[in-house]
């Protein structure tokens, strides 16, 4: 049986200061835990509404009832399952290979997808801007469906940091070189900017190459891709530009 505490505190979880103040986020259904039970991430405590999961300790395993998990969930229809995870230390960042950086991304569904496609595509490192939405916010890490386990993210001043940076820095703009005649590197920097704004002028003004998806549509009134579709078709053509 839950206690008022444990309720308390995984429903605080919900809200970014709360899990940088307890070091603490979830995750929700039975995939999703699954990936992160398998990955580097330490278990804190898994609450479920069935036996299952018999490969986790008792003491950090809970049977609960369905009640109670809606008491905790953060989903209109919640799952199964609940697991509440520890937010480990960032790690280093390998300036190698392509890095994807995100200048503002405030969706959490872009930000989760774009975790997926990037685990997909085999980029292991996602730079983010400091004001882009907490990877360890609910919607995202449901969005990951658990590749947020593979992928490597580290918050940073995005600014100093690619003013540092020795790599080739790839910049999406609608006013950019057609990304399908541009020869690209197998490594660099490519940066995706906000939903609404795209790259901010401060950045804008670090890249070394502008590049653009071309719309090919005859009345071509689509001011904007979604940027989580975007980020697909650039990561694409990376990685098909430079098959082995």
């Amino acid at each position: 049986m839950l206690s008022k505490n444990q309720i308390k505190l995984i429903s605080s979880l919900q809200q970014k200061k709360h899990r940088f103040i307890n070091h603490l986020f979830f995750a929700e259904g039975i995939k999703v835990i699954q990936e992160l039970v398998k990955s580097n991430f330490e278990l804190e405590h898994l609450y479920t509404t069935k036996e299952d999961f018999n490969e986790i300790p008792s003491h950090k395993r809970s049977f609960i009832s369905e009640n109670e998990l809606h008491k905790i969930s953060a989903l209109s229809t919640p799952n199964t399952c609940l697991a509440v995870f520890k937010i480990p230390l960032e790690s280093k960042i390998d300036e190698s290979g392509l890095i994807l950086a995100l200048d503002d991304i405030r969706d959490p569904g872009n930000l989760g997808t774009i975790l997926r496609l990037c685990d997909w595509f085999g980029i292991q490192q996602i730079i983010c801007s400091k004001e882009t939405v907490d990877i360890y916010n609910q919607k995202v890490v449901q969005a990951t469906m658990g590749s947020i386990a593979r992928v490597k993210v580290n918050y940073v001043d995005l600014e100093a940091f690619l003013s540092k940076s020795t790599l080739p820095i790839f910049g999406t703009f609608m006013e950019g070189e057609n990304i399908y005649k541009t020869e690209l590197p197998q490594e660099g920097i490519i940066v995706m900017g906000n939903e609404a704004n795209g790259i901010s002028e401060i950045i804008e003004k670090l890249t070394t190459n502008k590049i653009t998806i071309p719309r090919f549509g005859d009345i071509q009134m689509t001011e904007s891709l979604n940027v989580a579709t975007a980020t697909s078709i650039i990561l694409s053509e990376f990685r098909r530009q430079n098959l082995k």
